[in-house]
């Protein structure tokens, strides 16, 4: 990244946190703001929110990679989770991942190289009703197949040519 993408992030990320006050409990907030603003969590957005509220980079890094929500890699336009949960498990959604991560070339946490899409797991919706499920942003595709999946890739693809 070069410096002056560096200062700009350094410049926005103090701006957002202008309305917490210095505290140690308002680092969770903080880093939503940041994930939500930048799609993930630079490095150089760690070390501002670090100085900010005087919390060791090292505490940063483990509330980062301890909450499944925030993500230190920039995710794809088209961010496609599968449920591995246990109804999505035992109704095939483990066939429904490994077709995702053939079909586009990935392994699960990585991003395509064209930034279009990414590749996560989660443990649970909260569809189990309507399992397998898998997600892309934040629509819900249930009673979820291998052929649904491609279907939906087919459709994305169409869209981005």
């Amino acid at each position: 990244m070069c410096e002056c993408v560096e200062n700009k992030i350094r410049q926005e990320v103090n701006e957002l946190m202008q309305p917490y006050k210095q505290e140690k409990d308002n680092l969770i907030q903080i880093l939503n703001d940041i994930q939500e603003r930048y799609g993930h969590i630079p490095k150089v957005a760690q070390e501002e929110v670090s100085k900010y509220l005087g919390v060791p980079m090292a505490e940063i890094y483990g509330v980062i990679t301890f909450y499944a929500r925030f993500t230190l890699e920039p995710k794809g336009k088209y961010n496609i989770s599968v449920c591995l949960g246990t109804a999505c498990f035992v109704k095939g959604s483990q066939a429904i991942l490994d077709r995702l991560k053939e079909r586009l070339n990935l392994e699960e946490g990585k991003t395509s190289a064209d930034g279009k899409f990414s590749i996560d797991t989660t443990r649970c919706v909260g569809a189990c009703g309507i399992a397998p499920v898998f997600t892309v942003n934040d629509e819900v595709y249930g009673h979820a197949t291998v052929k649904k999946l491609d279907e939906v890739l087919d459709q994305l693809e169409k869209i981005e040519k």
